[in-house]
């Protein structure tokens, strides 16, 4: 009976101790998100903070110490060597970093017959599901003349259907 009674006050030492700890650091980032919103929202109507986004004002007044600290200092000279707005910024071709497999995959493409259009037969269906099943058909259509350029239907880095796909996207 005292082997119970011990164990009973165990476990109740044991469920009420651990939830001291967890409670604080959960009521004070919420205690610190509320202020930084507090004081992006006073900010925001003084005018000060210039079209800035509430996630860009907390990655820049709202972060950790080192980070605040650091941090307007870095964009003080940009803001003041942005104050044209007719210019637009230079666009650099955008090329995605792929892996050797779906460069592979593209170049393979190159001889592949891709259907131009959604076929008839699936246009009640979610263009999801109508672009794959037109793909599909067009692939199984293919494998009968050899035409899928090397092609399999999904591969990693980009099969037939992933070409296809992206082809009847565009």
């Amino acid at each position: 009976m005292a082997l119970a009674l011990r164990g009973r006050l165990a476990v109740a030492l044991l469920l009420a101790t651990p939830a001291i700890p967890f409670v604080a650091p959960h009521a004070h980032a919420e205690s610190a998100a509320q202020a930084c919103y507090k004081k992006f929202n006073a900010e925001r109507k003084t005018g000060t903070i210039k079209g800035q986004t509430y996630k860009d004002f907390k990655a820049t007044q709202c972060g950790t110490s080192d980070a605040a600290a650091a941090t307007p200092a870095a964009t003080a000279p940009a803001e003041q060597a942005t104050p044209s707005v007719t210019t637009p910024p230079p666009t650099a071709p955008v090329t995605p970093s792929r892996n050797p497999a779906s460069i592979a995959a593209t170049a393979a493409a190159g001889s592949a017959v891709l259907p131009t259009a959604i076929s008839p037969k699936y246009a009640s269906e979610k263009p999801g599901k109508a672009r794959m099943h037109t793909c599909l058909d067009q692939y199984n259509a293919n494998k009968a003349t050899n035409a899928n350029g090397g092609l399999v239907w999904i591969k990693k880095g980009g099969g037939y259907y992933s070409v296809c796909n992206a082809h009847l996207k565009s």
